[in-house]
C-alpha cells in the first residue's frame, strides 16, 4: 500500500491541552514501542492557521530516529503505532518546543503531526 501525502484539514476550534492521538489507517505490521528507533514519512502544520512547516514528503523520502530523541508528543504518540499505520498528533507546546519565546520557531505553538509509520527496529 503506497500512502499519499496527507493534506492536514484545519482543525479550528480551541487548541488541546494536551496530546490527542487519532487512528486514520490502523497498521498491521510491527508495533512501535518506547526506545524503537523508527523510520516515517510525516507532515506538520500549526494549529493556530494550518501552516505547514515540516514535511518529509517534501524530501522525497522518509526519516529514520530514534524515538527518545524526538520531542515529547512524537516519544508519547508514536508507541502503539503498527507499521502501515497513519495517526495524527496534536501536540501542545508542553509536549512540543515548549512556551513561546524557548528560542525555537515552533515554540508556544500547538502542532498537528500526520505520521505513517514504515518501519520500527
Amino acid at each position: 500500500m503506497t500512502l499519499e501525502k496527507p493534506v492536514i484539514e484545519f482543525p479550528g476550534g480551541e487548541a488541546p491541552t494536551d496530546l490527542k492521538t487519532e487512528d486514520i489507517v490502523v497498521g498491521e505490521g510491527a508495533e512501535a514501542k518506547p526506545g524503537d528507533t523508527v523510520e516515517v514519512h510525516y507532515v506538520g502544520v500549526e494549529f493556530q492557521n494550518g501552516e505547514e512547516f515540516d514535511a518529509s514528503w517534501n524530501r522525497g523520502a522518509s526519516i529514520e530516529f530514534p524515538l527518545r530523541g524526538l520531542i515529547q508528543g512524537w516519544q508519547e504518540g508514536i508507541p502503539g503505532m503498527k507499521v502501515g499505520g497513519r495517526r495524527q498528533l496534536t501536540i501542545p507546546p508542553e509536549k512540543a518546543y515548549g512556551p513561546a519565546g524557548g528560542g525555537h520557531r515552533l515554540s508556544g505553538k500547538t502542532l498537528v503531526f500526520v505520521i505513517d509509520l514504515l518501519g520500527v527496529r
